[in-house]
């Protein structure tokens, strides 16, 4: 099956629409297939998680080199996880663009790209960063190419729920990186973008779920009814809200980061809850999934934002 889609895939790629060659045609593809928009967000957690387990800003260098590995990492993980799913790439229309499914790239040469991020990112981590770091570096690597690609997602529904634990682990590194350890505060932390990643990936599965139904990927839209999945969406949010309001007294936080989390949770929450009503009375109109999609990334952002925020606070 996988021969057959590659095939189609090449031809696809020589024909009218194939991609420009040369080598910014080139770099171009190679970039794309390291998901630079998924890595913005990894980096937008890893920053404030910095700060906070420093009580104040971190050696600029410490920054730079921690960002620049995490960055080398996600990209490592994102190319193996477009090499293995090349062939569900094809039959996508989400993805069928992307340089494995067109044929711009080899698998060959992807899987080597995809290496070479990844043991520069723990010679990075480990030789420049610390040893702790490094390892939860590799942690994140085996736990989204093995866990969430290879082994979960073309076979339960709750691929993304565990799988996602690798979106979380940017803020076990950045913590580390500081500290050389972990705390209970980094554990908060990670809960929020734990149970944050279900409501914030789901929506999009709503809106593409034809799309991953051909593919054969069980995602829960697939395979469940809209009120379900809207329903496991808050039970998520709700355990993302207590998970952030946890780290006030973990973190000693302020008024400040805590008006903002109830805040920002109670408007999140009540994104969640009308795509809920909307699925339960379809007469009101589409479910407004994408609207949820984009509200969870301002939602995430502010939240580390005011993480950050509050250290500086003299409060």
């Amino acid at each position: 099956m996988r021969a057959r889609r590659e095939r189609a895939g090449s031809e696809r790629a020589s024909g009218p629409g194939a991609p420009r060659t040369g080598w910014r045609g080139r770099l171009g593809a190679y970039v794309a297939l390291t998901k630079p928009r998924i890595i913005e967000l990894l980096l937008v957690t890893t920053l404030p998680t910095m700060i906070l387990a420093e009580n104040g800003l971190p050696d600029l260098w410490l920054v730079v080199k921690t960002l620049v590995g995490g960055t080398l990492a996600a990209a490592s993980a994102n190319v193996f996880n477009c090499y293995l799913d090349r062939d569900i790439d094809q039959v996508m229309n989400r993805t069928k663009r992307r340089p494995l499914a067109t044929g711009e790239i080899t698998p060959r040469a992807a899987l080597v790209f995809a290496t070479a991020l990844g043991v520069v990112s723990l010679l990075w981590f480990a030789l420049l960063v610390n040893v702790p770091s490094a390892w939860l570096t590799f942690a994140a690597i085996a736990i989204y190419v093995v866990g969430y690609t290879m082994i979960l997602k073309r076979r339960t529904p709750q691929n993304i729920v565990w799988g996602g634990i690798a979106g979380c682990m940017p803020v076990f590194i950045g913590w580390a990186a500081v500290t050389g350890t972990l705390s209970w505060s980094a554990l908060a932390l990670f809960g929020v973008i734990f149970f944050w990643t279900p409501p914030h990936y789901w929506p999009l599965s709503v809106k593409f779920k034809k799309d991953y139904a051909n593919a054969g990927v069980p995602m829960l839209p697939v395979v469940a009814t809209d009120r379900r999945v809207a329903i496991e969406m808050v039970a998520h949010t709700v355990a993302m809200i207590a998970c952030s309001l946890a780290l006030v007294p973990l973190a000693g936080m302020s008024w400040v980061y805590t008006v903002v989390a109830v805040g920002l949770g109670a408007w999140f929450l009540g994104l969640v809850v009308a795509m809920l009503r909307r699925a339960d009375h379809p007469e009101r109109g589409k479910l407004g999934a994408m609207k949820v999609f984009h509200g969870s990334i301002t939602y995430l952002t502010l939240l580390f934002i005011a993480v950050a925020v509050d250290v500086f606070l003299p409060l």
